[in-house]
């Protein structure tokens, strides 16, 4: 009896509308449209603005340009994965909220957070509800509101981060096609370089935290950098070693993109070529969980049924990890 595996049948994306270069940028803080592209690589990021605006928002519109896409009602949807760091409230989850907006009454949802990885392990966790045969129609989504963490005044974090996201549906194949193997990592112990300082149950928001700025992202770069360049590199490698992938069969690395240096150190250590490799961060910054699906959205008309695609991240916390996957249908 064939085996059923987890395909990927549709992906959309949403950036808002508002642009932030690094011009704009240099007004804010003490940088340069040279140093920022010439360290990440980043030319502009998008902005969600206005009242009461949060992640659901970039959520919804991707979630129904996909739904719209591959003709689908809101209502067939049995479960929503929602992969964020920057939920629209502590609860209820943000994934509760978009399927409300959606009308999405049948399923239920929850929010998973594990900081750039978490789009990687989203996908992961909706593969295993497909394979056991539990449900049909999971949508796995990676959106952040990342300028609501965000420091202004901080130019080693705001030079980096924007807002946006993706979502893809996740079906049933019983062909040679969908999520084959994944490799999932995380280690505690990187908390001191990347976190945000206050907000939690271990320091809750108070005059003292919001005065002392403690309720925006913390990094400290250099580590951060030293980290990701390895161990993203290293795991996208070991999922392509022990599937006995050669850089010949693979036709894509969709990295996370954090920056440009480290999505070049990935690509190297795989034997790729650039143009064998997703790249928008010039245009989205960091969007964090949304950065793999918002470049699966962009390069979708150029992907074919069974390409070999190898998705990449690291993640604050810190956090890893590497997904194989063989794509499931052709451009429309």
């Amino acid at each position: 009896m064939p085996k059923t595996q987890a395909a990927i049948t549709g992906v959309h994306g949403y950036v808002p509308e508002d642009v932030l270069t690094n011009k704009d940028l240099e007004k804010l803080v003490d940088t340069s449209d040279e140093w920022i592209t010439t360290m990440t690589g980043i030319k502009e990021r998008h902005i969600l603005k206005g009242e009461n605006q949060g992640t659901s928002v970039i959520a919804v519109k991707a979630v129904e340009g996909l739904l719209e896409k591959i003709n689908t009602k809101a209502k067939e949807i049995d479960l929503i994965i929602c992969c964020t760091t920057t939920p629209d409230i502590v609860f209820p989850a943000t994934a509760n909220i978009i399927g409300n907006k959606i009308g999405a009454v049948n399923a239920f949802g929850y929010d998973l957070q594990a900081a750039c990885s978490g789009f990687l392990y989203g996908l992961a966790t909706g593969s295993q509800f497909i394979e056991t045969g539990k449900y049909k129609k999971v949508v796995v989504i990676g959106a952040d509101k990342m300028s609501s963490i965000i420091d202004y005044t901080d130019r080693t974090t705001c030079i980096i981060f924007g807002d946006g996201g993706g979502a893809v549906m996740l079906e049933p194949t019983e062909e040679d096609y969908g999520i084959k193997d994944s490799i999932l990592k995380s280690d505690g112990s990187g908390e001191p370089y990347l976190h945000m300082k206050a907000g939690g149950s271990r320091r809750p928001a108070s005059e003292e935290t919001v005065k002392n700025r403690e309720h925006f992202a913390y990094q400290k770069g250099s580590m951060v950098f030293k980290f990701a360049v390895k161990n993203m590199a290293n795991v996208a490698a070991q999922v392509m070693e022990r599937n006995n992938l050669s850089s010949e069969e693979v036709a894509w690395l969709v990295p996370h993109q954090a920056n440009k240096r480290i999505i070049d150190a990935t690509a190297s250590r795989m034997g790729l070529a650039e143009n064998r490799v997703m790249q928008n961060i010039q245009h989205y910054g960091n969007t964090t969980s949304g950065t793999i699906p918002l470049c699966l959205w962009d390069y979708e008309s150029q992907l074919k049924k069974g390409d070999n695609i190898i998705l990449a991240a690291f993640g604050g916390g810190f956090t890893w990890g590497a997904i194989w996957l063989k794509w499931a249908y052709d451009p429309k």
